[in-house]
C-alpha cells in the first residue's frame, strides 16, 4: 500500500468496486474465524458472487473497516456499498427472509431455492 492510499480509501474502492463484499479472517476458501465462516457459508450455499477482503492480511485494513463502518466486530458484508451487517445480523436476515429481499431490491444475483433451504433446516 503506497504512501498516498490510505486503509479508508481502499477500503472505500473496493465497497464501491463490488457488489457485494466481506470483509473477513480468512477467505472465502479458507475462513479463519467461526463467525466468517458462517457468512462465506450462507453467500457460497446461496450462490452469491462476492469479493472477500482477509483483514488478517493487512493491520490497517483490519481497524480500518472497523473505523469505517463504525462497528467493532469482523465479518462485516455491503451490498451495493450499504453496511449490511456482521454475523448476527446477516443470520438473522437469512433466516428471515430480509436478505433475500435486499438482493432483489439491490439487483444480486443469488439463489433463492437455497435460502429457502436454510430457513426450512433451520425452522
Amino acid at each position: 500500500m503506497t504512501t498516498t492510499t490510505t486503509a479508508q480509501d481502499q477500503i472505500r474502492e473496493t465497497v464501491q468496486s463490488n457488489d457485494v463484499v466481506l470483509f473477513m479472517k480468512g477467505t472465502k476458501a479458507m475462513p479463519q474465524c467461526g463467525f466468517s465462516s458462517r457468512v462465506a457459508g450462507v453467500l457460497n450455499y446461496m450462490g452469491v458472487e462476492f469479493a472477500d477482503v482477509n483483514v488478517l492480511a493487512d493491520p490497517e485494513i483490519r481497524q480500518g473497516i472497523k473505523d469505517f463502518s463504525d462497528w467493532p466486530t469482523i465479518p462485516q458484508l455491503y451490498v451495493k456499498g450499504e453496511f449490511v451487517g456482521g454475523c448476527d445480523i446477516v443470520t438473522e436476515m437469512t433466516l428471515s427472509g430480509e436478505l433475500d429481499a435486499l438482493f432483489e431490491q439491490k439487483g444480486v444475483a443469488y439463489d433463492k431455492a437455497k435460502a429457502e433451504e436454510i430457513r426450512s433446516a433451520n425452522a
